[in-house]
């Protein structure tokens, strides 16, 4: 138990403060490189600080593990937020409008919160654990549909590590000739939400890190969904992971039947 009970409304109010005070063209355009395809803008860094700073008013005594930080300190048997401030840096960049503010609490070895915040249209997910997922305050559930020809499934290509390229593509490939067609949106969290909404059967991306992540595992699985490494097995949110999510039936279909992964 914490010592202050954590409430999602204070999730979301600040996830839409750093919206409101922290997104614009111009320090979206002042970019440093990190690595090979990897960026970092102005709005990164203010959207981490912002909302560092207020979580820090509200909950000191919490810990917090960024994108834009050095997180060797974490320690992962206490509270923990795990935020990526700009989810689709290089969407921002290119003025794409996918991008999102992922914010999810990982509390008790486990992840307890979890909000997505769309920074170009009016959309916020969230879920808390065992209570549901929501958009805009109504509740949400993965796709139903079982047959993989009518499924949509997003991709992600992993584009730090171009030396996966061959062996993604041949899944990619195998996936895009059964289905019936495939996307590849830029944004991890955004991907997992949509996935939670039921506007995709399934995403799949490897080496996510467990900003990418946290927040889209907990609104998947408690929109009814599965997330599970390629294999099937369990992911570990505290590290980097492959990740396959989906409603639970196409994603098995995905890694059984056609890639035959498990």
């Amino acid at each position: 138990m914490m010592e202050t009970e954590v409430k999602i409304s204070d999730l979301l109010d600040v996830a839409a403060e750093a919206k409101k005070n922290c997104i614009d063209r111009e320090h979206s355009l002042k970019i440093t490189e990190k690595g090979f395809a990897n960026y970092v803008t102005e709005v990164d860094v203010k959207v981490q600080k912002f909302i560092e700073e207020k979580l820090k008013e509200r909950y000191p005594s919490i810990q917090f593990m960024g994108e834009e930080k050095n997180n060797d300190d974490i320690d992962f048997t206490k509270p923990v937020w795990i935020l990526d401030p700009v989810d689709g840096t290089s969407n921002l960049i290119h003025d794409l409008q996918n991008s999102v503010i992922s914010l999810a609490l990982y509390s008790g070895q486990e992840l307890t919160m979890g909000v997505v915040c769309h920074l170009f249209a009016d959309e916020v997910y969230y879920a808390q654990k065992g209570q549901g997922a929501y958009l805009n305050g109504r509740p949400i559930h993965v796709s139903s549909t079982d047959e993989f020809s009518k499924s949509l499934i997003s991709i992600g290509t992993s584009p730090y590590f171009k030396e996966l390229a061959d062996d993604n593509f041949d899944a990619f490939k195998k996936i895009f000739q059964n289905c019936e067609d495939i996307r590849r949106i830029g944004s991890a969290a955004l991907d997992l939400a949509y996935v939670a909404a039921g506007r995709l059967e399934a995403y799949l991306e490897k080496r996510l890190n467990p900003w990418d992540y946290a927040a889209g595992v907990l609104l998947v699985t408690e929109a009814g969904g599965a997330v599970t490494d390629y294999c099937g097995g369990p992911v570990d949110v505290t590290k980097t992971a492959d990740i396959f999510a989906g409603n639970g039936i196409i994603d098995k279909k995905i890694r059984r039947e056609l890639l035959h992964w498990e």
